[in-house]
């Protein structure tokens, strides 16, 4: 999704070598170049006044899985395996695009990163068979589940909500990528920079729940629709584990990536 200039959003395709605007005021295309390049250089004409990138989707993250994906510093959280995912939501108000800015609410003073790899809905459905899962899939973004420790984790009852659903808690982007253009969701490298520094740094291949256990899972209690998002769960590496704690101040840039589905950046105000 994009936004340029001279009028409101509308969508862009990017198939093959080319970056296409699939709607009127049109971003220039960029006929040389692709995949991250494309995507870097219509980035750099926003910066010029030409336009932005929006989130690829702007539903409400529907569901989201409370677990890091398994590692050699995950048994640092003391935090158990659990036999369930562990499900929240977060609101659409809290999503951005894959280069706006988090803003720093005065209500928290514990504000994490978490890269996570995000799966799409592509088709409506409830009860899925796992076996069925994928065929419910649009395709895969990159995600930054901004959360506050504090109100996720003593404030509020404990519950998770309000700790992961503050107004611009969920980049997104940048792009939407189809499922047949990604080799293997569960095969990807996934890591999150801040300030350059590499925090967390893994392989998809340690997700707790594969995305069709979560499909499974989610829908006995809902029904999924085109739009809705998955939030699959982050590495080891956040702050609040550290020892002390780090946590996100004025000033910071975020970096969050996958392998094959791109780059998002936020600097924290």
């Amino acid at each position: 999704r994009l936004r340029h200039r001279t009028g409101g959003p509308h969508l862009g395709l990017e198939p093959g070598e080319w970056w296409r605007s699939l709607s009127p005021n049109a971003l220039t295309p960029t006929s040389t170049l692709s995949g991250q390049e494309a995507l870097a250089a219509q980035l750099a004409q926003s910066y010029h006044g030409q336009g932005t990138f929006l989130a690829p989707v702007t539903r409400q993250i529907r569901w989201c899985c409370g677990h890091e994906l398994r590692g050699p510093t995950a048994k640092n959280t003391n935090v158990p395996v659990p036999k369930e995912p562990i499900i929240f939501s977060k609101f659409a108000s809290s999503i951005v695009g894959p280069y706006d800015e988090v803003v720093l609410p005065p209500e928290s003073q514990e504000v994490d990163w978490e890269v996570e790899l995000a799966v799409v809905i592509g088709k409506k459905g409830k009860h899925i068979k796992a076996t069925d899962a994928m065929a419910h899939v649009a395709g895969f973004t990159v995600a930054h589940d901004v959360s506050a420790r504090d109100w996720q984790m003593r404030r509020n009852g404990k519950q998770w909500l309000l700790g992961k659903t503050f107004d611009t808690f969920c980049p997104l982007g940048p792009a939407l990528v189809t499922k047949d253009s990604v080799a293997d969701p569960h095969n990807l490298k996934i890591c999150c920079r801040v300030n350059g520094e590499v925090v967390q740094s893994s392989n998809t291949n340690q997700m707790v729940f594969k995305t069709e256990e979560l499909i499974a899972w989610v829908s006995q209690f809902v029904t999924f629709y085109p739009g809705d998002v998955i939030l699959t769960g982050t590495p080891p590496g956040v702050g609040v584990f550290r020892k002390p704690p780090v946590f996100l101040k004025k000033g910071d840039e975020v970096q969050c990536e996958i392998e094959e589905l791109g780059v998002i950046i936020n600097k924290v105000v």
